[in-house]
């Protein structure tokens, strides 16, 4: 089953009077949505009991989680520091996003730096091949982690990269983030065809099992010759990438991904436009 939500608590959230993420899943069931991303971009400082209080709403209203891990997490910078923090923050976020009752974390996986691209790409390959020990070791192997494509020609991420790098461990899967793969092709997601080729190309690398559950992420996002700018929402003309061609590609490969919404404040709307487009054009 496809399924839809936000990340985070979008503008007409707070707007409404809401404060507080344990009201997030009654809200996101009351759109018709059955998914949230609960955000941990700047550290997992959450207590323990509230993350049990979280994923009893969830639970009440049946809608999955994810988390997005903390930004700062770095594989690719070379000093071991570096790599010890990196490994701690992913397995802090992944103990609390397991108390919330997710299995989904998704990770930026770092920067190219002053490194070779090959020579980065190589350094955190190996750090994967330890995280993953590291996450057996902790009763973790049930989690997936969630690679993201990024939208930067600075960071690593493109697609080709974010595939390879899930070979690694079967806990390892892609988030393919639609508007950043847009912006390094520099507004060269059109067609139905152009999303099926990356899909396709991720079936043949991966396994069909792998990629049937991966994470997507959508928004329409402003991009330079550097790449990502900012993000939008449905409303802009100027920038794609456009949902419709993926939600036909998604049927076609008969793919079944956990889409979250990241437009700029408008993510819940945004969520309901794109599961009502997909459901209507599988009728």
């Amino acid at each position: 089953m496809v399924k839809f939500g936000p990340s985070g608590n979008c503008d007409a959230f707070y707007d409404s009077g809401l404060k507080s993420t344990l009201d997030a899943p009654k809200w996101v069931y009351d759109h018709g949505l059955n998914a949230y991303e609960y955000s941990f971009a700047r550290g997992a400082n959450v207590s323990d009991s509230h993350c049990t209080d979280l994923k009893a709403k969830f639970d009440k209203y049946n809608i999955e989680v994810s988390a997005h891990a903390p930004y700062y997490i770095n594989f690719g910078n070379p000093s071991s520091e570096s790599e010890e923090n990196s490994i701690n923050y992913i397995l802090t976020s992944l103990q609390k996003l397991k108390l919330i009752g997710g299995k989904r974390l998704v990770v930026h996986i770092g920067s190219q730096g002053k490194l070779e691209r090959g020579e980065v790409l190589q350094l955190i390959k190996d750090r994967l091949i330890r995280l993953h020990d590291l996450l057996v070791a902790n009763g973790l192997a049930d989690m997936l982690v969630c690679i993201e494509t990024m939208g930067k020609y600075s960071q690593i991420g493109s697609y080709q990269e974010i595939i390879d790098l899930c070979k690694i461990s079967p806990m390892y899967i892609p988030t393919f983030d639609f508007g950043h793969i847009n912006c390094i092709l520099q507004g060269g997601l059109k067609t139905k065809d152009d999303y099926i080729n990356i899909i396709n190309y991720a079936i043949k690398e991966l396994g069909f099992d792998k990629i049937q559950k991966c994470h997507i992420h959508f928004s329409k996002i402003q991009y330079s010759k550097k790449g990502e700018l900012k993000h939008l929402t449905f409303e802009d003309t100027e920038y794609g990438p456009e949902f419709l061609p993926l939600a036909e590609a998604i049927i076609e490969t008969k793919i079944q991904p956990f889409i979250i919404c990241e437009s700029r404040g408008t993510q819940t709307m945004d969520a309901v436009a794109m599961k009502d487009m997909f459901n209507s054009i599988m009728k």
